[in-house]
C-alpha cells in the first residue's frame, strides 16, 4: 500500500495545529482556515519525506503569548509523531519544529 506524502502531510498539520498554545501553522493556517479554504491549506507550513516507510516532518508553527516554547514544541512532536504512525502504520523519524512567530493577545 503507497500513501502519498500529501496525505501524511495533512496528517502532521491538523495534529499540529490540535496543540494547545499552537496558534497556527506558518503562513496563519489555523483549523478554521482549513474548513474555508481546504485541506491543502495545510499544506503551507509542513514539510514530509517519506523513504521506505520512514517519515522526517518538519512542521513550523505561530504561538500564542504565554506559552512555554520548549513545552509546546515537544507536545506538537509528539502529537504528530503519534497521529501520522497510528494513522499510516508508517514509522516517524523526526519531527523538528519551527517557531515562526509569538503572536501576542493582540494580534
Amino acid at each position: 500500500m503507497k500513501i502519498a506524502d500529501e496525505v501524511v502531510t495533512v496528517i502532521a498539520g491538523l495534529a499540529a495545529t490540535e496543540v494547545k498554545g499552537v496558534a497556527s501553522l506558518a503562513g496563519g493556517i489555523t483549523n478554521d482556515t482549513v474548513a474555508r479554504r481546504g485541506i491543502k491549506a495545510l499544506l503551507k507550513g509542513v514539510r514530509v519525506s517519506v523513504t521506505d516507510g520512514l517519515v522526517a516532518a518538519d512542521v513550523t508553527v505561530c504561538l500564542e503569548y504565554g506559552y512555554s516554547i520548549p513545552e509546546v514544541g515537544t507536545a506538537v512532536q509528539e502529537k504528530v509523531k503519534s497521529a501520522i504512525e497510528n494513522m499510516t502504520g508508517m514509522t516517524v523519524t523526526d519531527v523538528n519544529v519551527r517557531i515562526e512567530n509569538i503572536l501576542s493577545p493582540d494580534d
